[in-house]
């Protein structure tokens, strides 16, 4: 039911059309009156009525100046103005307002059933179209949120001029001027067990909406997907609130991420602030080198300048460092996780974490011996082949190589970039597979109203996370975008080949509501599904 208010000075005016218009059998709730625009204001404010029906002339305040508070308060409210002045000038003014009806007195039922009917028809088609809109908005959100992950990706890496990245942000409808910016990254990842499978994938996936949640509701954070595993915050205000924001940032992350630490593993990298966009770039490549010493120190989940040079200064004053300490498992962790652009940052940062005992010939040749047999065991872990890794590195010279510092730090760098290589390229192959199996079944399924990137993740046995990261990486585009094309390219086939009414051809490829159909249709192909038809020729 709708809501109405009448505002009426004359009683009995207002009287004979509260009662005699049966309100209920028309659609509405009768929800309250008064006899001028003073009175009225108050009770429209407390009641928030869908239409709004008030006399022109009335003491203390007048219809129109109500009319023009509330359109400019409620501009939702549908206004009928009740006159007994045949003059233009009155009608002139009402419309400027943005009045819907402007009616002359005597009213009778017959013409007030008709404007109610068509004023419930209108609100009624207006509803319609808002929850069309807003669940376009929902389902292209992911689209939208990928677009803004290349966008982010080419300002960081330094591909975009500074009129480049105003115009980039403008199509997206970010804003991106600010006095002041920084840079966080976060990295979250699932707790594996000893079979290697997710502890909890749906404490996971919680976390993870929780952090967004929180952080799109600030503007002076964009958070993005950087990755898989990482998402990149970018800070932007004043230079006096960078403290703060960066302060409040971490303490956020840190209050999500330590309610459910027991089943993922997170990191959160911080940036030093910079005046300029064109800084950004600089900005992300230290932030990224710092976020490289979570393999190096796990437990410190927080990592800054500070720490991470409190932690050099540290272990450069151990000297008489344990090799049994030297732990395997920070290589086969950063092997597993790390990425080609954090090998340099890690092997620097491991090394210089052993500085004071590689001054010992017989330390580097066990250090080395350690690391290099650790990568193979990881190499064969994953099914890939141990003699492709030794024969892109080879290990005849190893005596000859280490000399000192400088050689095997290069030596490891070769060992590990291949190997991280090899670790891509089959993690891509079995990305690859997932994808054709998951094409199929979408390709097979997409016209049923009922799939979904979750029904998709299930079918195919990965999460929900991984899957919808995969399939952008490799299609370009988003699963609701894809699903959405493929509808589309049906729809018009049919639309062009048959006779069948829109009704049926909404059916036919995946949507119960034909109108919700159309609207897709329309917002995605620049016109109506009739249109269309009438044109194929």
């Amino acid at each position: 039911m709708l809501k109405i208010f009448l505002v009426e000075d004359e009683s009995i005016v207002r009287e004979g059309l509260r009662d005699n218009i049966p309100w209920q059998q028309y659609g509405y709730d009768f929800v309250g009156e008064a006899s001028d625009g003073e009175m009225a204001l108050t009770q429209i404010r407390k009641l928030q009525p869908d239409v709004l029906i008030t006399d022109i002339k009335m003491p203390f305040m007048d219809g129109l100046s109500l009319s023009s508070i509330v359109s400019q308060e409620f501009p939702n409210i549908k206004i009928v103005i009740i006159s007994g002045y045949d003059d233009f000038e009155y009608a002139r003014q009402a419309i400027k307002v943005g009045v819907e009806q402007y009616l002359l007195k005597p009213i009778t039922r017959a013409t007030m059933q008709k404007v109610l009917l068509e004023i419930r028809e209108k609100i009624e088609t207006e509803q319609e179209q808002k929850n069309y809109l807003d669940k376009f908005k929902s389902e292209i959100h992911e689209y939208e949120q990928f677009s803004r992950r290349n966008f982010f990706e080419k300002l960081f890496a330094g591909q975009l001029s500074v009129q480049q990245i105003y115009e980039e942000a403008q199509k997206l409808s970010i804003e991106i001027n600010a006095a002041c910016y920084n840079l966080i990254l976060v990295t979250l990842q699932e707790k594996k067990n000893q079979n290697n499978q997710s502890m909890d994938s749906e404490i996971f996936a919680r976390t993870q909406e929780e952090m967004l949640r929180y952080f799109m509701r600030f503007t002076e954070y964009m958070i993005f997907r950087w990755n898989i595993t990482t998402y990149g915050i970018l800070l932007k205000g004043e230079t006096s609130q960078m403290q703060e924001l960066s302060d409040r940032c971490i303490s956020n992350i840190q209050r999500i991420c330590t309610l459910t630490d027991t089943k993922i593993e997170w990191h959160v990298a911080l940036g030093e602030p910079v005046e300029r966009l064109s800084q950004l770039a600089e900005c992300y490549g230290k932030v990224n080198h710092l976020l490289a010493y979570r393999f190096l120190k796990p437990s410190q989940h927080i990592l800054t300048h500070e720490n991470v040079e409190v932690m050099s200064d540290e272990v450069d004053n151990l000297g008489n460092l344990d090799v049994n300490k030297v732990d395997p498992e920070i290589i086969k962790s950063f092997l597993s996780k790390g990425s080609q652009d954090e090998i340099s940052d890690f092997v620097e940062g491991y090394l210089q974490s052993l500085n004071e005992v590689l001054k010992s010939k017989l330390f580097r040749d066990y250090l080395l011996l350690s690391v290099r047999f650790t990568t193979l065991s990881y190499i064969e872990s994953i099914g890939c082949s141990q003699e492709e890794l030794l024969s892109a590195v080879p290990t005849d010279r190893m005596q000859d190589l280490i000399v000192g510092m400088a050689e095997m730090k290069e030596y490891i760098l070769q060992l590990f970039q291949k190997a991280v290589s090899m670790r891509d390229r089959e993690s891509n192959d079995q990305g690859k597979k997932v994808l054709k199996k998951a094409l199929e079944y979408i390709d097979e399924n997409y016209d049923q109203e009922s799939i979904s990137l979750n029904k998709v993740a299930g079918y195919i046995e990965v999460s929900a996370n991984y899957f919808s990261a995969i399939f952008s990486q490799e299609m370009e585009m988003t699963f609701i975008e894809y699903v959405t094309q493929k509808r589309m390219e049906k729809a018009k086939k049919l639309l062009r080949q048959s006779d069948k009414h829109t009704s049926e051809i909404a059916l036919s490829v995946g949507y119960k509501d034909p109108h919700y159909f159309s609207f897709v249709f329309k917002k995605t192909q620049g016109c109506t599904p009739r249109e269309y038809r009438n044109r194929k020729g």
